[in-house]
């Protein structure tokens, strides 16, 4: 047994440990003041914090632990956001808010999964990780209000996008299925009245009628992108906010526009704290997966068990990387590595390039390091 461990089982401080399983009507409470003891399970109205002290409380007298006892809880990181997180410091309760993938699992074809299983396996694990096994789960990094507040406009402007790019491919395959192709844009609606069938009749009026109101549709949402987008290039202009002067200092690269530079630093680089270049690759799900049993030894590919906004962009930008900085080191490592294979093999190549890149970024932000080779822009 180390140091660290005999001393954190040898206190006499009492803790109550508390794991949430929250659902959108209920929350089921797990309560527990060590391994051996049974859990205290609870049930409350979904976002009642004055049931929520009451049941504390409670367990605090089931379990004849003093009124000023430490209080340690947890909760997996989903819907809820992490105003809980929030509420429950200013409580007086230490809490983690843990990346529910990073949570063990039995490998077995079928497993019992109750909401009841849940909190207790949630508790258990609480406090294996309070007596010192640390990788037990992965826990997530709460950003400030403000950070998160910043996050919301290039969220937005992704589910924007989406939702042009559906209603564009609605249009066309209304058109599609009557054997008609259009080409959308400046004066789509007037020139729908003249398109005509196979036999010469024009559209059915009830399909014009649907495709104007979808086109309509599309003119607000790509309204509403620009608007968002002048908002951005305004703030990335006059703002004097520490992240937004990150992302000035990201966009100086050559090959890094102002929609990435925004993305990196708002939902990546901008304010979680990076130990070292492994985390960045793992958060973004970059990192290889090996599956290695006795002889059999294959590779599975990355495993995407990070941010899906900060991979995609991380990819899409290794390619502008290797394009726009021929002269950088990392290019010409994809050249000598990767540029002389076959499509797949370069596709493969893109994503180590996107992991590099991404831990490059990292130490320009952080220590000022121009990725060696690297352009900046005039």
């Amino acid at each position: 047994m180390n140091g660290a461990t005999r001393g954190t089982e040898d206190t006499t401080e009492p803790v109550l440990y508390l794991a949430f399983e929250l659902g959108k009507e209920r929350w089921k409470l797990g309560f527990s003041i060590g391994l051996a003891q049974g859990a205290r399970r609870r049930a409350i109205d979904g976002g009642d914090l004055r049931a929520l002290q009451e049941e504390i409380s409670l367990a605090k007298d089931r379990f004849r632990l003093p009124e000023a006892a430490r209080v340690k809880s947890c909760y997996e990181a989903g819907r809820e956001g992490f105003w809980l997180q929030r509420y429950l410091l200013t409580q007086g309760v230490e809490n983690l808010v843990v990346d529910s993938a990073s949570i063990e699992v039995s490998r077995r074809a079928k497993r019992a999964k109750t909401d009841r299983l849940d909190v207790c396996k949630l508790l258990s694990m609480l406090m294996r990780y309070d007596r010192g096994e640390k990788k037990v789960w992965s826990v997530v990094q709460i950003p400030s209000v403000a950070a998160e507040d910043m996050r919301h406009l290039h969220r937005q402007l992704t589910t924007l996008k989406v939702a042009r790019t559906r209603r564009i491919a609605r249009i066309k395959g209304l058109l599609a299925s009557q054997g008609v192709s259009a080409r959308l844009g400046a004066g789509f609606v007037e020139r729908l009245g003249e398109v005509r069938l196979w036999d010469g009749s024009a559209l059915p009026e009830g399909l014009q009628a649907r495709v104007r109101r979808e086109y309509a549709g599309m003119e607000f949402v790509e309204q509403q992108i620009r608007e968002l987008q002048a908002e951005r290039r305004e703030l990335i202009k006059t703002s004097d906010d520490s992240q937004v002067e990150k992302v000035r200092q990201l966009h100086k690269l050559r090959g890094i526009g102002e929609n990435s530079a925004w993305l990196f630093v708002m939902e990546f680089l901008g304010w979680r704290e990076f130990r070292n270049r492994r985390e960045v690759g793992g958060l973004a799900g970059l990192t290889p997966t090996p599956y290695q049993s006795g002889g059999e030894s294959r590779e599975q590919g990355i495993s995407k068990a990070g941010n899906a906004l900060v991979r995609a962009m991380a990819i899409e930008i290794a390619w502008c990387w290797v394009r726009f900085q021929p002269g950088s080191e990392l290019t010409r490592w994809y050249e000598e590595r990767y540029g002389r294979g076959g499509k797949r093999l370069r596709k493969v190549g893109i994503v180590a390039v996107a992991r590099k890149l991404l831990v490059a970024m990292w130490r320009y932000l952080e220590w000022g390091e121009v990725p060696a080779g690297a352009e900046l822009k005039a």
